[in-house]
């Protein structure tokens, strides 16, 4: 089992580097940063990074193929490679479509975006001129100037489609998810992708994108984790809610809730001990463990400690890696 952690640029570069090198110092294996548009930089605090760790692995999980243009995104991480020494790795999805539409960008057909835009990423970074008459991307014979060597891809992906094209042609996979159940239906898409494009499966690495929290107080573990629960509750398909035995109508009260700023609710109630149990990695050292030996049986390979990661996320990253990462 690999080990990564999830960082939003909303602090300072330097401030993230600070818990970055700590991670590292812990022994986990990949830092992944957040790339939205209200926070800082992606590939700037990717560089702050670079330059204050040596040994782990760092890329954007996940950036995507609207607001950068892949040849923009190609040469962005493979000037990340080249500043860390080949320790940059990509994480690229279809992004988020609430954010494209407070933006003015259209959301359309992801899935052949993100195909075309892996393809066209991998002969830029490998240095070949990239001709593409794509459905959604297209070259002319656009290539860069400089070669890093092999970058490895990671997809960000959730639906079915999405997870078979995962087994096709990615090198990993983020998936937002924390329990079991989701992944029993994630990893044999991601296998059905393989089998079809003559892939070995056990060759992709299935990483567990999830909202971890963990303190040695589970009470605070679980009230650190309940906001994020919440946006997760309130982004997540009906089916999934059903999965886990979450009703429906719950979706609109938390969104509400949301809406009106009303956390308090949030944490009062609203967030149930079951979406806590179905949404999270969440509680003490031990509570983890358990459930990330849940996911290993089923065949996750990599575990992203993403938002919040604990009350106190110092704290917490010396947890994870004295009581978790040591231990495994």
């Amino acid at each position: 089992m690999k080990f990564g952690i999830e960082f939003v640029p909303s602090d300072p570069a330097l401030k993230v580097a600070y818990y970055a090198k700590l991670s590292e110092q812990q022994g986990f294996d990949n830092i992944w940063i957040t790339d939205h548009y209200n926070n800082r930089d992606v590939y700037s605090t990717l560089t702050v990074i670079a330059l204050n760790t040596n040994s782990i692995k760092i890329g954007p999980g996940v950036t995507n193929s609207y607001t950068r243009n892949p040849a923009i995104t190609a040469s962005s991480i493979a000037s990340i490679a080249e500043i860390s020494g080949g320790r940059a790795v990509l994480g690229l999805g279809p992004g988020d479509k609430a954010t494209f539409d407070a933006m003015g960008i259209s959301w359309n057909k992801p899935l052949a975006t993100t195909k075309e835009a892996i393809h066209a990423i991998r002969d830029f970074i490998e240095g070949k001129k990239v001709s593409m008459d794509g459905e959604m991307i297209k070259f002319g014979g656009a290539k860069l100037a400089f070669n890093a060597g092999r970058v490895p891809i990671y997809m960000g992906a959730q639906g079915p489609k999405m997870l078979e094209l995962v087994g096709e042609i990615a090198d990993g996979v983020l998936i937002n998810a924390s329990h079991p159940r989701d992944f029993e239906v994630a990893v044999e898409q991601i296998r059905k992708g393989a089998v079809k494009a003559g892939r070995d499966p056990g060759k992709i690495d299935v990483a567990a994108y999830a909202c971890f929290s963990i303190d040695k107080d589970p009470e605070k573990a679980v009230n650190a984790a309940k906001v994020v629960v919440a946006f997760i509750v309130t982004g997540s398909p009906d089916l999934v809610l059903e999965r886990h035995g979450i009703p429906v109508e719950a979706k609109k009260q938390i969104g509400d809730a949301i809406a009106k700023g009303d956390f308090e609710s949030l944490k009062g109630g609203l967030v149930t001990p079951k979406m806590i149990e179905a949404f999270a990695i969440c509680g003490t050292p031990d509570d983890c463990m358990k459930r990330i030996k849940e996911l290993e049986a089923i065949g996750v390979t990599q575990v992203v400690a993403g938002s919040p990661i604990g009350p106190d996320k110092e704290k917490a990253i010396r947890l994870i890696g004295k009581e978790i990462i040591a231990k495994m």
